[in-house]
């Protein structure tokens, strides 16, 4: 018996495809009934910036709690006990830093891109090139977590086996959030990603109850029944130090990782673009203080799940199944209800990926088209509105080919891990760059390139050249050893300098606009003008 049937022994492919088929059905009737009001770059950038804060929040929310969160921390949990509840920690913790020091002024001074604020008191067409370049690398590394999440919960739904068939099942993905993409623009896509919250945080309250119920609603005697079943690290899971207490290079590597985490999400391009689709800045700050709520509220269930399916399920069946440790939950879920709840949680989740997949995708491509064709290769004509949809659309359709095969590679990695890379290199190329934009007046053209692409090339080589590509048994590739570098997250040393070449990069430059400085200011702090960015 191969791991995936195991896996999925007492399952239902047919009623998990009946399921699966009724949700994408779903959700491309609601795709498709967006889309007749996507008219104009604002409607298919910004959703016509017609969402309330409220049902931003809920977007966001969506956009934020991917195959990461459902999937890789509930795993991580699992396995690794206190260290896996760590990344929802960091994860949440973020969004302090993004609504205290970014969504409102944000909103204030950009219109559709991370490149529109950045280029506000600068040279327009070297930033927007370099911001446009930073928002496709982040985009492109969330992917593919995302793709690496769906070829393991796909496989599970419809009792796929071997790598031929999750290949299969990562390409079907990745065309049907092409589609989303291309039909509904960033309306439907928003609409989306609310259904997918709702259903995603009331499916997490579910099966946290059903746990709990297990336990007679004692979460002391679930914990320690994850103790009990935990096998050789059962009796660590509840302290610290199984995942990166084991030497001082793995407890820096903690160190790294929780700092990319905490201030990756302020740099994250798919995030801050949602901050353009509401009406004014205090419908952004509220966007951020629903998406906290939302997202602590749903950290509280996988540390509940994640012990359950340690205590139900049992670490060894886990990291046998097809994608190790991303399968708890799916597992969970087939332990306590069977086949129709282990349907509907993977329909679930399989929702969150399509919905954060979209997201990405649409970011990445409204910022190649905004950004590079409209602003630097157009000059910022302002003449060919349609044309620069038009380009959105194809290069859609272009980073959902470079996802599916990046996803095929990277399916086997956990899908945490994965957007941890993402977090780093956000925290590194993009939020100096944004915060000396927002709160440095001597801060110029040369520091930003300086501190994007100095940060972008930094963060990739240290990855490349890490133990989490090569040189471990977890490497995305096995059968080589060409790290040098000891740290699997490069944070800790790639955001410093990062920082620290976005202020050489300025003083080494004499550019100072101290009137357009002013402008941003007034603007940032006011919303002064910000409605004619619309």
């Amino acid at each position: 018996m191969t791991p995936l049937a195991a896996a999925v022994e007492g399952s239902r492919p047919g009623l998990n495809i009946t399921i699966f088929a009724i949700f994408v059905a779903i959700t491309l009737v609601i795709v498709f009934r967006a889309s007749r009001d996507t008219r104009t770059a604002a409607d298919y950038y910004a959703a016509g910036r017609a969402f309330s804060g409220a049902q931003n929040g809920i977007a966001i929310s969506g956009d934020y709690l991917s195959a990461a969160s459902f999937l890789g921390i509930a795993g991580s949990i699992a396995i690794n006990g206190y260290d896996g509840f760590l990344y929802s920690i960091g994860f949440l913790v973020a969004w302090l830093v993004a609504l205290l020091l970014v969504a409102e002024m944000l909103r204030n001074t950009g219109k559709f891109t991370l490149g529109d604020m950045l280029a506000f008191r600068m040279r327009q067409r070297p930033v927007r090139a370099a911001a446009a370049t930073s928002t496709l690398v982040v985009s492109l590394f969330y992917l593919l977590a995302q793709m690496a999440g769906a070829g393991v919960l796909v496989a599970l739904l419809l009792g796929v086996s071997g790598d031929v068939g999750q290949d299969l099942v990562i390409a079907v993905v990745g065309a049907i959030m092409i589609v989303y993409v291309l039909v509904g623009g960033m309306k439907g896509t928003t609409w989306v990603q609310i259904v997918k919250a709702v259903l995603l945080i009331a499916a997490a309250a579910a099966m946290t109850v059903w746990v709990l119920a297990e336990y007679n609603m004692n979460l002391s005697s679930l914990l320690q029944d994850a103790v009990n079943h935990g096998g050789k690290t059962g009796a660590k899971l509840l302290d610290p130090g199984v995942a990166y207490g084991k030497t001082g290079t793995t407890k820096l590597d903690f160190l790294s990782l929780a700092l990319a985490l905490v201030l990756g999400t302020a740099g994250l391009p798919h995030v801050l673009m949602r901050f353009y689709t509401v009406p004014s800045a205090k419908d952004a700050r509220r966007s951020v203080v629903w998406a906290i709520g939302l997202i602590g509220l749903f950290y509280l269930f996988t540390l509940v799940l994640g012990y359950g399916a340690g205590a139900l399920v049992g670490p060894e069946k886990i990291a046998k199944a097809p994608g190790g440790s991303n399968a708890a939950a799916p597992l969970l879920a087939l332990q306590l209800g069977g086949p129709w709840l282990l349907g509907f949680v993977a329909a679930v989740a399989f929702a969150t990926i399509l919905a954060v997949v979209a997201g990405l995708t649409i970011t990445a491509s409204a910022s190649f088209a905004h950004d590079v064709y409209a602003n630097v290769l157009k000059r910022g004509s302002g003449d060919d509105r349609s044309g620069e949809v038009r380009v959105a659309r194809i290069t859609a359709v272009v980073v959902g080919a470079v996802a599916i095969v990046g996803g095929v590679l990277a399916k086997n990695q956990n899908v945490a891990f994965l957007v941890a890379l993402a977090f780093a290199i956000a925290a590194s190329a993009n939020l100096p760059t944004i915060l000396y934009s927002l709160f440095w007046k001597r801060f110029n053209t040369t520091g930003a390139l300086c501190s994007i692409y100095g940060g972008l090339l930094i963060t990739i080589v240290l990855i490349v050249f890490s133990p989490a590509v090569s040189g471990s048994k977890t490497s995305m590739i096995k059968s080589a050893d060409f790290h040098w570098f000891p740290l699997s997250n490069p944070g800790i040393v790639s955001i410093p300098l990062s920082f620290l070449l976005g202020w050489l990069g300025t003083m080494l430059s004499r550019e100072h606009d101290e009137a357009k400085w002013e402008e941003m200011q007034v603007r940032s702090l006011t919303g002064a003008g910000a409605e004619k960015a619309g």
